[in-house]
């Protein structure tokens, strides 16, 4: 395990087994997200950086019980919490690292990715990695239950020029990883960007 995966699960491994109950109104949110992706029923999906699971049940619900639900984390608390949660029973739950995925190349038809980019210690690399385990034409929803601005005051800072979810910095960073940004809201309520894997 190098450097950045310790510090992404020290973070991560205190909070949880709270982290639901610190946000129980997310639910909604994340579900209309998760609709934005367009899921079929059959389809294959990941929730990378899949926490305690809350994208996992919207996820199943669009591509129905013929389809494959995917959760990977880098924390074994936060898949712990998914498991307490039930919501194992809704996709497959995996300890992995976003940029080195255990997956075929083009093996599925979309990625969801919820509060993912500001952990990811080398955000080109996992951005790649998405694409290589999406199919071209596939879809990638980078989101946040609130936006960018509402994060910041929650946090107690400000919003710098070098904040990676800046339009101005996320379309450039996903163009050179292998995805065209197709639309980019950031509002109060909801960060959601989606792109869509070039061939």
């Amino acid at each position: 395990m190098n450097d950045d995966h310790t510090h992404v699960r020290e973070f991560f491994s205190p909070r949880a087994a709270d982290w639901d109950a610190r946000f129980p109104d997310d639910g909604p949110a994340y579900a209309a997200a998760a609709a934005e992706l367009g899921l079929r029923e059959g389809d294959r999906v990941l929730d990378a950086g899949c926490g305690t699971g809350r994208a996992l049940p919207p996820l199943r619900a669009a591509v129905g019980p013929s389809g494959v639900v995917i959760g990977a984390d880098l924390t074994p608390a936060m898949l712990a919490a998914a498991v307490r949660a039930g919501r194992d029973r809704e996709g497959q739950l995996l300890l992995a690292d976003a940029a080195t995925l255990p997956l075929r190349t083009g093996s599925l038809d979309a990625v969801f990715g919820a509060g993912l980019i500001a952990h990811l210690p080398n955000p080109r690399a996992a951005l790649r990695e998405l694409a290589r385990v999406v199919r071209p034409g596939g879809t990638l929803a980078l989101f946040h239950p609130i936006g960018r601005a509402a994060l910041a005051a929650r946090q107690g800072r400000r919003i710098t020029p070098d904040d990676l979810r800046a339009e101005s910095n996320l379309r450039p960073l996903l163009a050179g990883s292998g995805w065209v940004m197709t639309s980019y809201a950031d509002e109060d309520e909801r960060f959601l960007a989606l792109a869509v894997h070039r061939s």
